[in-house]
């Protein structure tokens, strides 16, 4: 970190969180240059929805694009979409890109965000682009047949949209409760049980090894067949660029307490893993709140560098499939305790508590009102025991 004047600031990555970030420093008063990277062609979209109204064919393309034109204009932004940044010179202050002359910086935020995991050889359906979630849609519909490798909250959402659009869903998942990792056993199976009162044929404890052109093959050599095949079994950080940089990268460019990478390099979204004061851990989260939420963070950790503040936020996470509603607040992975506080896990409508070591870290609920979260929210952000 210096003192030295900001006149050109680069934005690497320009989803939510790269939006996020330039309209935070120009909404702050900076003036000077603004380029704005992004490996796509299009101009910033909303990702949750892809999974969701988008593959239900209930919203088209246009509506997921985060701003207008017009606002972009306004923002006198150097929108450089469709240009992929290669690598990273912090001593010099250079990003490289394909195809291109290299970009000087003053300042830089890592925004690059993640990309799925593949099966080895590759093959199936991905659901992380626009162009991903419409290239689906395009194959779902009654009597069509989908496997689906992963049910945690990407693939479970899938399979509810594609039930609904007529399809015959299989959902293969390694572990034998899904989601059990981050939500809990008991819970986990109460949310699968949404998937089998739909239809769908959930399969845990299998390994899928490869993607065929009739569906999809098993460790045990059975082919389960299937006309589509999804592949979510989660997510790679794109930090590749960043190799021989000198920054730290371990699951995710390593950031302080204040999103800061080293010097003037900020990190922001699902790429960066940062130390969150008040859960006293470092972390990765990859939500859609927490994107915006960071790239604000790191902007004004950037642009005003004597008056830093911590990134230390309460994250949160919804999904929809079915019927149910899930949302949840905290940082639920890691808990040893789960207590069911409020409602009826048989009805899927119920409050559950996450503690860790007798601290509470987390509140999940399912069908329930938003108010009724409330008080478990204000409570993990005063640090209180509920």
């Amino acid at each position: 970190m210096t003192d030295a004047p900001l006149r050109h600031i680069v934005v690497v990555g320009a989803s939510a969180a790269g939006l996020a970030a330039v309209e935070t420093l120009r909404r702050e008063g900076y003036a000077g240059t603004l380029t704005l990277i992004g490996a796509e062609l299009d101009a910033p979209y909303d990702r949750p929805p892809l999974s969701k109204q988008l593959l239900a064919g209930d919203w088209e393309a246009e509506r997921l694009a985060l701003r207008t034109v017009e606002h972009l204009d306004g923002l006198r932004l150097d929108l450089r979409l469709g240009t992929v940044a290669t690598a990273l010179d912090p001593v010099a202050r250079v990003v490289h890109l394909a195809g291109g002359d290299p970009v000087g910086y003053d300042g830089l935020i890592v925004a690059t965000g993640v990309r799925p995991r593949r099966l080895p050889g590759g093959g199936g359906h991905v659901l992380r682009t626009l162009h991903d979630a419409l290239a689906l849609r395009g194959r779902l519909g009654p009597g069509r047949r989908l496997a689906v490798v992963g049910a945690g909250f990407l693939g479970a959402e899938a399979a509810a949209v594609a039930r609904g659009l007529g399809c015959a869903v299989t959902l293969l998942e390694p572990a034998p409760v899904p989601l059990a990792h981050a939500v809990g056993e008991r819970v986990g199976r109460v949310l699968s049980q949404a998937h089998l009162e739909h239809g769908v044929d959930l399969r845990t404890g299998v390994a899928v090894t490869t993607v065929t052109d009739g569906g999809v093959l098993l460790a045990d050599g059975e082919a389960v067949e299937a006309d589509e095949v999804l592949v979510a079994i989660g997510s790679l950080p794109n930090t590749e660029w960043l190799d021989g940089s000198g920054l730290t990268v371990a699951d995710g460019l390593l950031c302080d307490e204040f999103s800061a990478a080293a010097g003037d390099v900020y990190g922001a979204g699902d790429v960066a893993r940062w130390h969150n004061p008040l859960f006293g851990e470092t972390m990765r989260i990859e939500h859609r709140t927490n994107a915006a939420e960071q790239a604000m963070a790191a902007a004004r950790n950037l642009l005003h560098p004597q008056a830093r503040k911590p990134f230390a936020p309460l994250p949160y996470f919804w999904s929809d499939q079915y019927d149910m509603k899930i949302q949840a607040y905290g940082y639920l992975r890691g808990h040893d305790t789960v207590e069911i506080t409020e409602g009826d896990l048989s009805r899927r409508r119920f409050l559950a508590a996450y503690r860790k070591e007798g601290r509470l870290v987390g509140a999940l609920a399912v069908g329930m009102p938003p108010k009724a979260l409330r008080p478990w929210r204000q409570a993990l952000l005063s640090k209180e025991q509920a």
